[in-house]
């Protein structure tokens, strides 16, 4: 097959806990937090192009082609590499934007992943890395291929063997700007901060959940209703909630008896990231 023809998948993310645990004095939050990868992936594609442009085949609803994360992924390598080599880049997208599930940082990771690749550039995973956390505290994760402790703004990561687990994740009709709920005057930044040999199931909070819950009622509301069957929580600074099942058939139990009203899907925990073979290479 044409490498060019290939389908890269850029898996979601779930915050099973996220505790913010200080402030940097460039204004970063210092956060501790285990990322699970779930099977939600968006799907890109990438073709070559007779000029050094970088474009989306088609736009994505409410964000401009230069300020897409994996458009700026592109360009990010071009200047480091002083590649000359253009892209056209299509998305298909199933993870919810602004959602907390974190789709633009691993469609960003994806499209590194691929055009390192694609385009013979030869850069190690670390430095993949690197240049991900230029574009967002997120982007590091989806290059570490693993599940992962992460602590910094995010990009200090320690992998980390989570059990086989089902989630059902709903989805609220609001974006939530993370930038905004960041900057929320009531958010704690104090919570005592752990060591990984802490962490087990159920754990933890997120401490975003009550800054969303106030100002955005809707999420509370799918928190609510979520709780009815165990312990629901938000990932990111949201706006999806989720619970955590032991089997697809409770978690998809749930989700059949979601009111009309109401969006969500089931996932399954990932024990790695789908392209984790590509990144052993590098």
């Amino acid at each position: 097959m044409n490498p060019w023809d290939r389908v890269w998948p850029a898996p979601a993310k779930l915050n099973l806990f996220l505790h913010v645990v200080g402030r940097r004095a460039d204004g970063y939050h210092l956060l501790q937090t285990v990322f699970r990868l779930i099977d939600c992936c968006d799907r890109l594609r990438y073709g070559p192009r007779l000029d050094p442009e970088v474009r989306l085949a088609q736009p994505l609803p409410g964000v401009e082609e230069g300020d897409e994360l994996c458009v700026r992924a592109a360009r990010l390598l071009q200047r480091e590499t002083g590649c000359r080599r253009g892209v056209d880049i299509s998305i298909a997208k199933a993870v919810p934007i602004g959602g907390g599930l974190g789709g633009g940082s691993s469609d960003a990771a994806t499209t590194l992943i691929a055009l390192n690749r694609l385009w013979n550039l030869g850069l190690s995973r670390q430095r993949l890395a690197e240049l991900g956390l230029v574009l967002g505290a997120d982007v590091p994760f989806f290059l570490c291929g693993e599940n992962a402790f992460g602590e910094g703004v995010g990009e200090r990561l320690e992998p980390v063997v989570l059990p086989p687990a089902w989630y059902v994740v709903l989805v609220p009709p609001v974006s939530v700007p993370t930038q905004e709920i960041f900057a929320a005057a009531e958010l704690t930044r104090d919570t005592k901060t752990i060591t990984i040999s802490s962490f087990s199931a159920g754990f933890g909070h997120n401490d975003l959940e009550p800054v969303v819950c106030t100002r955005y009622p809707v999420v509370a509301a799918y928190l609510a209703w979520l709780r009815a069957f165990g312990d629901a929580r938000m990932s990111g600074s949201g706006a999806c909630v989720y619970a955590e099942f032991a089997t697809e058939v409770q978690a998809r139990a749930v989700v059949s008896g979601l009111p009309p009203e109401m969006c969500g899907f089931v996932a399954r925990g990932l024990e790695e990231h789908p392209l984790a073979a590509e990144l052993t290479q590098g």
